[in-house]
């Protein structure tokens, strides 16, 4: 069978968790014996596209403005004309290369044109791996007036991406859920739990030494710093911990909070606190292996429930989850259920801190849970089981 992936951010280049999903996905289905091409932008590319091969994969890239790291409006508007460039850059393409099944990635919410138009051509299923409820989270928190111009175009475009799909993948139940209760249609809905390879690397020592935490109980935090994430909640932990000698944070990433973060530092002169650029996957992988405890926060404001992807490298490399969530969200059942971790409810700054504690104050209680976190994710949050459930959903298994 002849795969097509699309996502607006890929590897190798990409640190983002959904690029790093999206190539496993790629890569067991070329294992199993499919046939897969990536479908995805880059404002880098000096040409309107560029086709090479990672990892038995291949990958289209066609030119794009830039939609990572940038204001909000130039990114909106650079993300509306993907489908457009992704269309005139690659028509010969795609007229050339019929697909047998085609799997999207939100975000972006803005693929539904160029996906109804391969649909045409080709002939095939369309699954969309939804992951960001964009723009109901926003309105929920204040960012985009309800009932506004921005809500109705950022809304028309959710639509035709919803409408696009055969089956819509969400992250989870209560997600599910939520999206039956707010859309009320007949979309065919599933769960697809995030999912990643599960093997492990080996630590190289490259970090401890250099940043002075060979004798720390390092808390790591690796991915996005934004608002939907409320990176000062963990700034309020470190400030509640700044007394415990052993207790260091590390965070690495990008976003609009880094700022915030930074100004918090040197205000607060929290010397318990490293905060470090983003880093390439090889690198990620290595801190992952080196660190001891996964971080997490999600807005207290959130009124969708997301599964952070950066949690199943957490789990890869054994480390025990620590998180503040929304209220409501179902990963506290799934996490602690298993013994994987410990989460409160993002306000909870007493709870957070008491977590963090017994975390940095017995060390094979936190082997134990890292121990089990590697369970929940080869029982769970496997990429065979993501791989086999898209095709079974579409019956194409």
């Amino acid at each position: 069978m002849k795969i097509c992936l699309i996502i607006d951010d890929y590897m190798p280049d990409s640190i983002k968790v959904g690029a790093k999903m999206m190539h496993e996905l790629a890569c067991t289905y070329t294992e199993q014996g499919h046939q897969v091409t990536v479908i995805t932008p880059s404002p880098k590319i000096k040409e309107d596209t560029s086709i090479s091969e990672l990892d038995g994969v291949t990958v289209c890239r066609f030119k794009s403005g830039e939609i990572k790291n940038i204001g909000k409006i130039k990114r909106a508007i650079n993300e509306t004309l993907l489908p457009y460039y992704a269309g005139k850059h690659l028509k010969s393409y795609f007229q050339q290369n019929p697909h047998d099944l085609i799997v999207y990635y939100s975000p972006t919410i803005f693929w539904g044109r160029l996906i109804k138009q391969l649909k045409k051509i080709w002939n095939a299923p369309g699954y969309l791996i939804l992951r960001d409820l964009f723009p109901q989270w926003a309105v929920v928190q204040g960012l985009i007036k309800q009932g506004s111009i921005i809500e109705k175009y950022f809304r028309f475009f959710e639509k035709q991406s919803y409408s696009a799909a055969d089956t819509i993948g969400l992250m989870s139940n209560k997600n599910l859920e939520w999206f039956k209760e707010t859309f009320k249609t007949d979309y065919n809905l599933s769960v697809l739990y995030n999912w990643a390879s599960n093997t492990p690397v080996k630590s190289e020592g490259n970090y401890r030494k250099p940043l002075g935490l060979e004798e720390k109980v390092v808390y790591f935090y690796g991915g996005n710093m934004g608002h939907a994430q409320d990176m000062m909640n963990i700034v309020r932990l470190a400030i509640n911990m700044r007394n415990e000698k052993a207790a260091h944070f590390v965070l690495v990433g990008a976003g609009d909070e880094v700022e915030l973060i930074k100004k918090a530092i040197k205000r607060d002169k929290l010397t318990n606190m490293t905060l470090l650029p983003s880093v390439s996957q090889n690198e990620f992988k290595q801190m992952l292996a080196e660190f001891d405890v996964g971080l997490f926060t999600l807005h207290k404001d959130h009124s969708t429930h997301n599964f952070p992807g950066k949690l199943l490298g957490y789990m890869v490399q054994e480390l025990p989850i620590l998180g503040s969530i929304n209220t409501g969200n179902d990963l506290k059942p799934i996490v602690e259920e298993a013994g994987a971790g410990l989460i409160t409810i993002n306000g909870e700054d007493k709870a957070f801190h008491a977590n963090a504690l017994k975390l940095l104050q017995d060390d094979t209680y936190r082997k134990k849970m890292g121990a089990n976190a590697r369970k929940l994710l080869e029982k769970t949050f496997s990429v065979e089981s993501a791989t086999g459930q898209i095709l079974m959903s579409l019956g194409l298994n």
